[in-house]
């Protein structure tokens, strides 16, 4: 039996149960009332009256009995027509999602299902409705995906294949070969490698080991990695240490691999002769690693989109510099999963400042005085 008849079928059920208890508690009650009303009459109409106790009796009774009798057809006619509604309210929205799961798992995450209302089918609504927007952007996230990992891999398979014909052609030595091709398949790796960590952050499933870690060690240990690379590129690597001493709980290892991603974009988008600063403030229960440069700078649209995997203001320059494009991607999920975060305020033509905040211990003190 289809839902709909079901439905109207156990509703009747308990409308017809209902007014079947109605019915028979009236008239297991009636005779007492009646009796008592009747007896009231007797009374004030004297001597003569009791004559007429029983025809004021089976008169009362009658009348109660067609009046209720008569209520009751009306009730079970009202009480139809709102079951058949309520019924055909509730298979309509069942009929609705039915249609709309279908039409999702044939891959029309656009569905979408009408939400008027506030009841509890309205919110199933919304609910769905909710539901496939989400994976209306988990389908675009992983057509994208597929899209730039196609894209990211063409350019050293290319690459490869050129080196393969000119050396099976004898064109270019082994010895110059051989050193491309191995370049380009370490291109591959860095790319597969960071392609497995961001699905790992994303996922939450990266291994850390929180600990207290010295914020001037930190930036010392960044300064020394990177003072070549500055000095190569023409560029002053400034390092504000604090006068404090100040810690932060986080894992140095996924620290470290942050702070090395934020200076190696600003040193790559750096000018010559320009200043890249690398300092710490003490914010409430963080500290804010500043990683400031001369840049060009970024527009608001692009502050919002650096972020996602394989975004790259300059996609030519960064593809000449090695970077895969899920660098800050990477840092933004190691910092959330560290309990802090990475942002960025910028203007175009006046550079752009990182910052990477990261939660003081609990048991330290909260330094008094800025760092």
């Amino acid at each position: 039996m289809r839902l709909l008849p079901r439905l109207f079928l156990s509703h009747a059920l308990v409308v017809l149960l209902t007014v079947l208890a109605l019915l028979v508690l009236a008239e297991l009650l009636a005779p007492t009332f009646i009796q008592h009303h009747v007896d009231q009459m007797v009374n004030l109409i004297g001597p003569a009256g009791r004559s007429l106790r029983g025809d004021l009796s089976r008169g009362m009774r009658n009348t109660f009995t067609g009046a209720l009798l008569l209520s009751a057809a009306f009730a079970l006619v009202v009480a139809f027509i709102t079951a058949f509604l309520a019924s055909q309210r509730l298979v309509r929205t069942i009929r609705q999602l039915s249609a709309g799961s279908q039409a999702i798992a044939a891959g029309e995450y656009q569905k979408r299902l009408p939400d008027q209302g506030t009841d509890e089918l309205a919110e199933l609504a919304r609910n769905f409705n909710r539901m496939a927007e989400v994976l209306a952007q988990v389908e675009a996230s992983r057509v994208a995906l597929i899209t730039n990992v196609a894209h990211e891999l063409r350019t050293p398979l290319t690459a490869l294949q050129g080196y393969a014909e000119a050396l099976n052609d004898g064109v270019m030595p082994a010895s110059h070969a051989a050193t491309s091709i191995l370049r380009e398949t370490r291109a591959m790796e860095r790319l597969t490698s960071d392609l497995s960590l961001v699905s790992r952050v994303e996922a939450g499933r990266i291994e850390l080991h929180l600990q207290d870690l010295d914020v001037s060690s930190m930036l010392s240990a960044a300064e020394e990695r990177f003072q070549p690379l500055a000095d190569r590129r023409g560029i002053t690597l400034r390092v504000d240490r604090p006068s404090i001493n100040i810690l932060v709980h986080a894992d140095q290892e996924r620290t470290a691999q942050v702070l090395a991603n934020l200076l190696s974009n600003a040193l790559n988008y750096s000018p010559a002769g320009s200043t890249v600063t690398l300092s710490a403030v003490v914010e409430g229960r963080q500290v804010s690693f500043l990683i400031s440069d001369q840049g060009t700078g970024l527009t608001l649209a692009q502050q919002e989109q650096i972020f996602e995997r394989f975004y790259r203001v300059d996609a030519s320059r960064s593809r000449l510099g090695g970077g895969t494009g899920v660098g800050l991607t990477i840092a933004r999920g190691l910092a959330r999963a560290m309990g802090g975060d990475v942002r960025v305020a910028s203007e175009v033509g006046t550079g752009s400042v990182f910052r990477l905040s990261l939660p003081i211990p609990a048991s330290s003190r909260v330094p008094s005085r800025p760092a």
